[in-house]
């Protein structure tokens, strides 16, 4: 999977997660979506919830950053986004490497449909 970061016109910071596979459990071999920071960390608490998996940390959360009157331009800083794209880049791999959690359908609603339904009923995906 690769992640990529952006800032729309709205100052909010999108990732994409890009996946490319062969692997017979993804309905998608190639698949494009949005996702936001809250995303990946409902995808880790689903993870936690309802695997047997451990799941890796999230990159840290930008509380000081979004302080005012900062010298720089807190989250919005380049060398920032890049840091946590990377720390998203990494997880995502790990999760999504992983055979227990490529079962998951929280992770295939993750990676591959292009609105995550909050509501979605949680189980496994079948070949």
């Amino acid at each position: 999977c690769r992640v990529g970061g952006s800032i729309p016109y709205n100052l909010q910071i999108n990732y994409f997660s890009s996946l490319q596979t062969n692997l017979p459990i993804f309905k998608l071999k190639e698949s494009c979506v949005r996702r936001r920071y809250s995303d990946f960390e409902w995808l880790k608490n689903e993870l936690e919830r309802d695997s047997k998996i451990v799941v890796p940390p999230l990159p840290g959360k930008a509380l000081k950053r979004q302080l005012p009157f900062r010298g720089d331009e807190g989250i919005f800083e380049e060398s920032f986004i890049e840091e946590r794209r990377q720390g998203l880049e990494q997880f995502i791999n790990k999760i999504a490497g992983h055979p227990l959690a490529q079962n998951e359908r929280c992770l295939h609603m993750f990676l591959q449909e292009e609105t995550i339904d909050r509501n979605y009923v949680p189980g496994k995906v079948r070949q």
